[in-house]
This record gives C-alpha cells, sequence and structure tokens, in this order.
C-alpha cells in the first residue's frame, strides 16, 4: 500500500470514508448529528429521549458514529457525554464538490436554453 506521506495509506483514507459514509447512510444517526449540531454535547439519555428506540439501539448507532469519527464519548461520572466531530464531514464536502460544480454547470445551461427558447403565445 502507498502512504499519502502522512503516516496513512490509501487504503486507510478509503475505510475512513466508507465509515463516514456509512454512518450518514441511516437517518437515525443523521438526526443524532443533527441534534448534536443544534444543541451542542449530550447525555446519551438526552439523545435517546428524542427517539422511539431502546437504549441499547441508540447506543450501537453512537458506536457507528464513534468509529466513523463523527462523535466523540466523554465520561463524566456515570454518564457518556457525546459531542459532534465535524472534521470528517469535511471531507464528504469536499467529495461532493465536484458533483455540486457539475449539476450547477447543468442548470446553467438549462437556465440559458430556456431562456434562448421564444415565449409560448397564448391561444
Amino acid at each position: 500500500m502507498t502512504s499519502n506521506g502522512a503516516g496513512t495509506s490509501a487504503a486507510d483514507t478509503t475505510d475512513t470514508a466508507d465509515r463516514v459514509f456509512a454512518a450518514l447512510a441511516n437517518a437515525t444517526r443523521r438526526e443524532v448529528l443533527r441534534l448534536l449540531r443544534d444543541g451542542g454535547p449530550q447525555p446519551v439519555q438526552a439523545l435517546a429521549d428524542h427517539f422511539d428506540m431502546r437504549r441499547p439501539s441508540l447506543s450501537e448507532h453512537l458506536k457507528v458514529l464513534r468509529d466513523a469519527g463523527l462523535v466523540s464519548e466523554q465520561r463524566a461520572g456515570r454518564q457518556r457525554i457525546y459531542r459532534l466531530e465535524a472534521a470528517p464531514l469535511a471531507d464528504v464536502q469536499d467529495w461532493l464538490h465536484p458533483y455540486e460544480r457539475f449539476w450547477r454547470e447543468r442548470l446553467t445551461g438549462l437556465g440559458d436554453l430556456l431562456d434562448r427558447m421564444p415565449d409560448d403565445e397564448p391561444t
């Protein structure tokens, strides 16, 4: 495997990106990220109160998010406090950027074509 100079291989980078995309593929996990973004760090119970599921099920979602690097966990006594870690989302944005540019160019082209078309006269 080739190294990118920072001590990580291209395969490691791909594995990380795959974990992030897999984590984001689930609506519950996206909602957890939104709650942490909007409400800041929160204990598990505060997050669990937003979902109609048992706490072990939410814990599985939190584990996937931790493994993807999207959240971090800090123990405070008996509580576990979760915090959003947004850095991996920048990698997703970098990956999506060429596709955004692609669609922006296509929509601009469509707009130009529609502007050149004659308006229909009412009958």
